[in-house]
């Protein structure tokens, strides 16, 4: 049992660990999104490779901080949603 809960531990320290420097891809998606709308609307030019990098970022993001995310307590609960 004790061997079990050393493992628990090291997953948990390597989930805080991940999810604290994957969070940092949320400032990057957000900087692409933003120069992209800026060159978009300031000189008419777009590349569907920026938005992809933006995609390919909030999924990284979303599927790497999952656990994080779940192992403070701070994911949306569907029971609270639909109960309303």
């Amino acid at each position: 049992m004790r061997a079990l809960l050393a493992l628990s531990g090291w997953i948990d320290a390597l989930n805080e660990l991940v999810g604290k420097a994957v969070a940092w891809l949320i400032l990057a998606a957000v900087l692409v999104s933003s120069v992209n709308a800026t060159v978009r609307y300031i000189f008419d030019e777009s590349s569907n490779a920026w938005l992809e990098v933006q995609w390919y970022l909030f999924s990284a993001v979303f599927l790497l901080c999952a656990g994080y995310t779940l192992r403070r307590n701070e994911h949306i609960r569907i029971d609270i949603v639909t109960g309303r």
